[in-house]
């Protein structure tokens, strides 16, 4: 039920990778899209803040359903921590839970799938991959040379993982 997958990742932390995740998903809505959201950053799943979205999930009784705001279908580990509460997990379990969040929620007929990314180049764009075909990989970055290293070596990631990088967003730049 879903036509797009869309990466959001970043070489490194701190760039705006999320914002720029929820407003472009925020945009293919208003524009007429059907969109979900998922918030692979299990370390520090800040969608739901940013959407302004406290709840609890729930099942139809097989699969989860994912939360709503702003026309946006919505999943993220922070629905299912409590918001001070580190999740201290290797990959295998990080690997499982993009699964569950691909397999066992009721997505509904979506346009887009927007999935923001973990920083860096590590298991979870690694489990994405072998998990759906993603349709392309949008790369944050900020001015900053050290941010702009770090992107390459994203680009050079989904390249190597056969995911296409749409662009290359320059984020705080004035």
């Amino acid at each position: 039920g879903v036509k797009n997958v869309i990466a959001v990742g970043a070489g490194k932390g701190g760039v705006g990778k999320t914002t720029v995740a929820v407003n472009l998903a925020i945009a293919l809505a208003k524009c007429g899209g059907t969109v979900g959201i998922i918030d692979a950053d299990i370390y520090g799943p800040n969608v739901p803040i940013m959407l302004g979205l406290k709840t609890q999930l729930t099942t139809d009784g097989q699969k989860i359903v994912p939360a709503e705001k702003y026309g946006l279908q919505v999943i993220s580990m922070g629905f299912l921590t409590q918001d001070d509460a580190p999740i201290i997990w290797r990959g295998p379990m990080l690997h499982g839970a993009l699964q569950q969040f691909f397999r066992e929620v009721a997505w509904k007929n979506l346009d887009y799938l927007v999935v923001d990314l973990p920083p860096g180049t590590g298991d979870v764009a690694l489990s994405l991959s072998q998990t759906v075909p993603v349709a392309g990989a949008i790369v944050v970055t900020t001015p900053q040379q050290v941010s702009l290293a770090d992107s390459r070596r994203a680009v050079a990631m989904y390249k190597k993982l056969n995911i296409p990088t749409l662009g290359v967003i320059e984020n705080m730049s004035y």
